[in-house]
């Protein structure tokens, strides 16, 4: 489904102090999803998690978690040659498993690999809490940042099987062409700055400590507490 609408926002220089200041910075550019009940903001762990607390503080929105994983490449897992998410959504970058010649059987170890580290978040994350209902939602998927994107394609892939009424991405960086991409995927993609040559996400950030497990569960429970 094409984009309905895009927004990009100069509205932070770079690099941007933290998380929390990402998120802040992404809720001001959000004024037209203020006041709307069916809102559910979804991050993605970790570091999608504390930007979108942000966001959903600010929208009085819900929060909770889209659970999705990069598949790495063998020798460079920061480069994604695809991603999976609940549901059995897998996304792959066929560009890059083409020039790298990745063979299917070494896709399937590291979609195997990744899958149990999904499950395991999946537990460690959300415990007994049922997953939140999509259906007629409008979501907005948030993460600290995008490199290739395969991850955010992945989420959006898997929410669109659930009937949402429409998928927001907010992101405070990405490279421009990833966000061109996510643009006929999405309804709406909001993004803070494209900057070029991108690099990585982290270079964009003063702060840009990773966040822990445990730091995860707090920020989700002090959510779910407000809603109580």
């Amino acid at each position: 489904m094409g984009a309905l609408a895009w927004y990009q926002y100069e509205m932070v220089k770079l690099p941007i102090d933290d998380r929390i200041k990402a998120g802040r910075a992404l809720a001001l550019a959000m004024p037209r999803y203020r006041g709307r009940e069916d809102i559910l903001v979804l991050g993605l762990p970790r570091g999608g998690v504390p930007v979108a607390y942000e966001i959903a503080a600010d929208l009085n929105a819900q929060l909770d978690l889209m659970l999705v994983r990069k598949l790495g490449t063998p020798g460079q897992k920061e480069l994604a040659m695809g991603a999976i998410a609940s549901g059995g959504i897998r996304v792959l970058n066929r560009e890059i498993v083409e020039a790298l010649g990745i063979s299917d059987e070494t896709i399937e170890r590291v979609a195997s690999e990744e899958q149990q580290e999904l499950e395991r978040r999946e537990r460690a994350y959300r415990g007994d809490r049922p997953r939140p209902e999509i259906e007629g939602k409008c979501i907005i998927l948030v993460d600290d940042g995008l490199a290739t994107g395969a991850s955010m394609r992945a989420a959006i892939e898997a929410l669109r099987r659930q009937n949402p009424s429409g998928i927001v991405v907010a992101v405070p960086v990405a490279p421009p062409d990833t966000v061109g991409k996510l643009r006929r995927e999405a309804d709406d993609v909001i993004c803070l700055a494209t900057p070029e040559p991108f690099m990585a996400i982290g270079n964009w950030y003063r702060d840009f400590t990773q966040v822990s497990d445990e730091e995860v569960k707090q920020t989700l429970n002090k959510a779910w507490e407000r809603f109580r």
